[in-house]
């Protein structure tokens, strides 16, 4: 469950940056496409599954360099900008981190 919920905010933040971006160069559109596909597909093979820690939290990284930057970008764009589109997930989203980031402190 817990992945589906990582897949599903991963795409609203890669909604919202490309919708700024995609105004500007049409042709991004493709770009967007391709980085939710690899996303989910990524997230589908993490190795945790439901125990997963946020992907900032973990020691493994499972992104390539180019997706690793890529979704970096599109996380510091979007993360502010989630509490107006979307607060409660938003919100939600930053205590799950909280939770997350001391649990992988205590281990």
């Amino acid at each position: 469950m817990k992945i589906y919920k990582e897949k599903e905010v991963v795409n609203l933040m890669i909604d919202i940056y490309y919708k700024k971006k995609i105004k500007k160069d049409k042709s991004m559109e493709s770009e967007k496409e391709d980085l939710k596909k690899y996303c989910a597909y990524r997230l589908s093979l993490c190795p945790f599954k439901d125990n997963k820690p946020f992907c900032s939290n973990c020691k493994i990284h499972c992104y390539d360099k180019v997706h690793k930057e890529l979704i970096k970008k599109v996380m510091r764009f979007s993360g502010p900008r989630m509490l107006i589109y979307h607060p409660l997930l938003a919100i939600k989203h930053l205590i799950e981190s909280r939770k997350n980031k001391k649990m992988v402190k205590e281990k």
